[in-house]
């Protein structure tokens, strides 16, 4: 795992990560954790969390969680994403996963191109989830608890099958849709939501 320079790392005493995961699924929320490793943690198979297994993912979430000095997972919602766009409550998820941390760290970096407003220091890192240790952390627990939560939906709206595509627009969700309709979890400022709730109206 390559990691921020070691001359970064001295500047900077506790170095958080921020990642998110479920800006493309057509539901749900979109979530964001922020994990502060701390400079004596070592926790070997921390990399991009879409690259890792779900076992191996849910063994690393626990670990983080165990071994971290900090961490925090929070979301936007759907009706947030419908009003502020997928952006924008991503960077929402952020800036509240961020405030929940139980210490401040002294630099946040942040997977991709865009960082939400904060008083800390910030860093955007492309490609940051598979580089930087602690982004990696954040990409396994955001992605972990968003599971999670499409699984707990799966038990409200079944015939959708949450549980297995998380609600992104595979065939099977596409074609539920299409039958079934849409739900208040979709995210209705979505385009394929939209011309789905158009032909139903049109029927």
């Amino acid at each position: 795992m390559q990691t921020i320079a070691t001359a970064s790392r001295q500047a900077c005493h506790l170095v958080g990560g921020v990642d998110e995961a479920g800006r493309g699924p057509l539901a749900g929320p979109v979530v964001a954790a922020c994990v502060v490793l701390g400079p004596q943690f070592d926790l070997p198979g921390l990399t991009d969390s879409k690259q890792l297994s779900e076992k191996k993912r849910n063994s690393l979430a626990a670990a983080i969680k165990q071994h971290a000095r900090g961490w925090a997972v929070s979301s936007a919602t759907v009706a947030e994403i419908d009003q502020l766009n997928i952006l924008q409550a991503t960077l929402l998820a952020m800036q509240r996963a961020i405030a929940l941390l139980p210490v401040v760290p002294d630099l946040v970096m942040i997977d991709g191109t865009h960082s939400p407003k904060l008083e800390i220091p910030t860093r955007t890192v492309i490609r940051g989830d598979s580089l930087i240790a602690e982004i990696s952390a954040a990409s396994i627990l955001a992605k972990t608890t968003r599971d999670a939560e499409m699984v707990a939906l799966h038990r409200r709206f079944p015939e959708y099958g949450f549980d297995r595509h998380k609600g992104y627009p595979t065939r099977q969700h596409i074609n539920a849709l299409q039958m079934y309709g849409i739900t208040e979890i979709h995210r209705q400022s979505f385009a394929p939501v939209q011309t789905i709730a158009q032909s139903i109206v049109n029927r």
